[in-house]
């Protein structure tokens, strides 16, 4: 194992005896697709939950939804079928690893439709056995629709993904705006830059042109880089996640470093509510700014 591993490892034992259970809920998002949201998400799942975290990942990316060909399984219903009365909570959820999660998803303003209804009442009771879940990571679909905005206004975290193109910065400046407007606190992960100085120097980039534009209230981070690796083309296409099939890899080496920086933000939830916890948890949140 490596060291970035073993420090994540430490840090998850140390948190995890300092806190009551309390779920973070972490947005993923981008201004465009094809950046590697998606893989970004899964892999940061699989390695928080390597490191002893018990994590859900939600598929909120509606119409491109593709987290179930990443981790290889077949999804038959989401929780849009529980809300209709056509499936329970238990049958959706897909067991990756021993700690992970796979939550098939909807749109939001598709799963509010039934906020008001019997059926949603329902839902939130059984909702309650996902509420020893230590970090929720919510897929959410590329660009600014309304439904996405409802996911990252009811996150802990928001993580925009982006990748040194033009096409795709102007993009993903264009969701750290707009999302500027409901919360001051964005970070964000470089993909596919050749070197660290690289992924600085975009986001550097980005950050003059919001501050000059959006303002010094809003907190914009670089949370990550993730060096273009041949490696994870290639667990792409085997339907594999590259954290787990090349340990060793550079790729793997920068997904860690961001968990890392995840597993840190646990220590302060303190601030969250005992009340706001697994999937009840978010949707509660959801209906909060529906």
């Amino acid at each position: 194992m490596n060291h970035q591993a073993s420090k994540l490892e430490a840090l998850v034992r140390e948190s995890s005896t300092q806190r009551s259970k309390k779920t973070r809920f972490i947005s993923v998002t981008s201004g465009k697709g094809g950046v590697g949201k998606s893989t970004i998400s899964a892999n940061i799942a699989y390695v928080l939950a390597r490191s002893g975290l018990k994590v859900a990942i939600f598929d909120a990316d509606i119409g491109l939804a593709n987290l179930d060909v990443m981790f290889n399984v077949k999804i038959k219903k989401n929780i849009l079928h529980v809300l209709k009365g056509e499936a329970e909570v238990d049958d959706i959820l897909i067991q990756i690893e021993p700690n992970l999660l796979l939550i098939p998803g909807e749109s939001g303003d598709e799963i509010l439709r039934y906020a008001s209804s019997e059926m949603f009442e329902r839902f939130m009771q059984e909702a309650n056995i996902l509420d020893d879940i230590d970090v929720m990571i919510i897929d959410t679909g590329a660009g600014i629709g309304e439904h996405t905005q409802l996911f990252l206004k009811a996150s802990d975290d928001v993580i925009v993904v982006t990748v040194p193109d033009p096409a795709a910065i102007t993009d993903a400046y264009a969701t750290i705006k707009m999302t500027a407007r409901i919360r001051d606190d964005i970070d964000v992960i470089m993909n596919q830059v050749s070197s660290a100085k690289e992924a600085n120097a975009v986001f550097g980039k980005i950050k003059k042109v919001a501050l000059a534009n959006i303002g010094a209230k809003l907190q914009l981070r670089l949370i990550g880089k993730l060096n273009l690796d041949q490696k994870v083309a290639i667990s792409v296409k085997k339907r594999t996640l590259f954290a787990k099939e090349f340990r060793s890899s550079l790729a793997t080496r920068d997904i860690e470093a961001i968990a890392s920086k995840i597993a840190k933000k646990l220590e302060h939830n303190m601030l969250i509510s005992s009340s706001e916890s697994g999937l009840s948890g978010l949707f509660k949140r959801l209906m909060e700014h529906f």
